[in-house]
């Protein structure tokens, strides 16, 4: 432990450490809207030379490339200044126009006809920023990460499930360098630029989006390589992204994530350095490690989940100071390890899960217990989360086959549940889409399943749920599964730990089958430790490059887990 433990806190970790005691080595600034591209100029300064920067200076030179039309076409003085005078007519005719609009609207009346006439401009408004026909083009989804019209965007691309995503490229040699360095979950970024993985060597690694995907050149997708490799000490057992992250704002990228006899990291998602540490302690003074991480909704605080406790850091003041929350006051309440948060969308409420098979709800101001839902599951929670609307919480389980979702508004009431085949103690993730529609899991025998919430009968007696669609994504656990913020892709990561079977070893006939044949195990024949992105949108003229490019990457990807 001691050897470990001094790993992880060697090298580039310790400086950071005890930086972090004395001082604050980050202040998070809030996010800016309108000046984005004055955010950006400022960070260009001493930026690394990594492939997300690179990505960046690309998109940000269409940008302004795309900003000036008239010295892109080479317009001479003169001309310019007759495109002002009839800009100047044609705005002065338009405000006329919609005075006399605005008139009509008034005497037709106001309720009614201004909430129509809202609705249809901010409809305008979004196709325009998808161009005439309808693609998002690469700086244009970059521009509006992290913004207020991502679940319009999403409305606009709109996710089909009528039919089998169509598998785009993914990464598989980067996890065969280390024998069964099966993957534990991936995780957009909140702006939607890249991926975090997690696997079994300790390493987090960030994958960029390429950059064929928004051109849709689906046929020239190479596979994918990491940009960042962030090492910890051992055993990570979560990790997060902040909830504020935009790429133009170098000072808002950096993730959490927490590791056996370690403290709480926060690592730079630019430069793959750790900027601070957050150091938990017990009540013995000893330094203990968080079970689960989660950032607030705004960005300012870090709850970390232990044994029957909740300390919540704020972001601004790393070191050991904290907040103790007990989930446990006078031998009521809420039980065994914190394995799993989720914050509300809609109120100032978060619910914890625990491995002692059941979920409560808190108020964020002090912590105070609102509410103990019933056990239903037959192991400890493993994931949940809040509807986007924040009137329903979904919760799931180790070695359990069902999960659950519970209807806030009456706690202790389960609306639905639904089933996926859940065998072993390991996490596996579900996810919502931004409309709360699709829930979206995998299972240990790599299928993934996609259920319309929709179709789920609000009133009446609970049922069970069936999948809209289900398919093989992998001939692996599909442990992790995250749906892109504003566009129809998904990232799928599978694996999981091999136990090889009696007879593997002992060479004898108990291995052979009929007439001599060596009998391989399912675990040698179903290894696959890969991370997969997915096409999920409309199949049109742009997917055929994705049609064709899949069964290569298949065949790659089979290869490497025959090795």
């Amino acid at each position: 432990m001691s050897d470990s433990t001094g790993g992880g806190e060697s090298g580039s970790t310790s400086g950071q450490d005890a930086e972090a005691d004395s001082e604050p080595p980050l202040r998070v600034p809030p996010l800016r809207g309108d000046d984005s591209f004055e955010v950006e100029e400022t960070s260009e300064e001493g930026a690394p030379p990594s492939a997300k920067r690179a990505r960046m200076n690309e998109e940000d030179q269409a940008l302004e490339e795309g900003a000036k039309p008239v010295n892109m076409h080479g317009d001479t003085s003169a001309q310019a200044s007759l495109q002002q005078e009839d800009e100047v007519t044609a705005t002065e005719r338009e405000g006329e126009q919609r005075k006399e609009e605005a008139d009509e609207g008034e005497n037709e009346g106001p309720v009614s006809g201004g909430g129509e006439k809202e609705c249809h401009q901010n409809g305008e408004a979004e196709h325009d920023t998808h161009g005439e026909e309808g693609e998002m083009k690469p700086a244009e989804v970059h521009s509006s990460n992290g913004s207020a019209d991502s679940p319009s965007e999403v409305h606009h691309l709109g996710l089909d499930f009528t039919q089998n995503p169509q598998m785009l490229t993914g990464s598989w040699s980067e996890y065969s360098r280390f024998p069964e360095n099966y993957l534990k979950g991936c995780k957009w970024a909140p702006d939607g630029s890249c991926i975090l993985t997690n696997s079994a060597d300790n390493v987090l690694r960030v994958f960029n989006v390429p950059p064929e995907i928004y051109s849709y050149n689906w046929d020239l997708l190479p596979e994918m390589s990491p940009a960042l490799r962030m090492a910890e000490g051992d055993t990570v057992y979560d990790y997060c992204w902040y909830p504020k992250m935009n790429s133009l704002d170098p000072d808002t990228c950096f993730l959490a994530s927490s590791s056996r006899d370690n403290p709480v990291h926060l690592w730079d998602a630019f430069y793959g350095d750790v900027r601070a540490s957050f150091r938990p302690y017990n009540h013995l003074d000893e330094l203990t490690a968080a079970h689960s991480l989660c950032f607030s909704p705004d960005g300012t605080q870090l709850y970390c989940g232990f044994d029957k406790t909740v300390r919540v850091f704020y972001t601004d003041r790393p070191g050991r100071d904290c907040e103790e929350r007990p989930t446990i006051v006078k031998k009521q309440g809420q039980s065994g390890i914190i394995s799993c948060f989720g914050f509300s969308p809609c109120q100032s409420v978060y619910a914890c899960g625990s491995y002692s098979r059941c979920a409560g709800l808190y108020s964020c101001q002090d912590g105070t217990l609102l509410a103990l839902l019933p056990t239903r599951h037959h192991g400890g929670l493993t994931h949940l989360l809040f509807s986007p609307d924040g009137n329903y919480l979904y919760t799931g389980g180790r070695k359990d086959p069902e999960m659950l979702c519970w209807d806030l508004r009456e706690p202790g009431k389960v609306v639905f549940s639904l089933k996926r085949n859940v065998s072993t103690n390991q996490r596996i993730y579900f996810d919502l889409d931004q409309s709360g529609r699709y829930l979206l899991s995998g299972d240990t025998e790599g299928v993934v399943s996609v259920w319309d919430t929709q179709t789920a009968p609000l009133d009446g007696e609970e049922e069970l749920l069936q999948p809209q669609l289900q398919f093989q994504a992998h001939w692996d656990c599909t442990n992790g599964i995250s749906v892109h913020p504003f566009m129809p892709l998904l990232a799928t990561s599978s694996g999981q730990r091999q136990f090889p079977w009696p007879g593997d070893s002992d060479g004898d006939s108990a291995s052979e089958g009929e007439g001599g044949e060596v009998v391989m195990s399912p675990q040698e024949t179903r290894q696959d430790n890969t991370l997969s992105l997915w096409w999920a949108g409309p199949l049109g003229t742009p997917a055929e490059g994705a049609q064709d490019q899949s069964p290569a990457a298949e065949e790659a990807c089979g290869a490497t887990a025959a090795v």
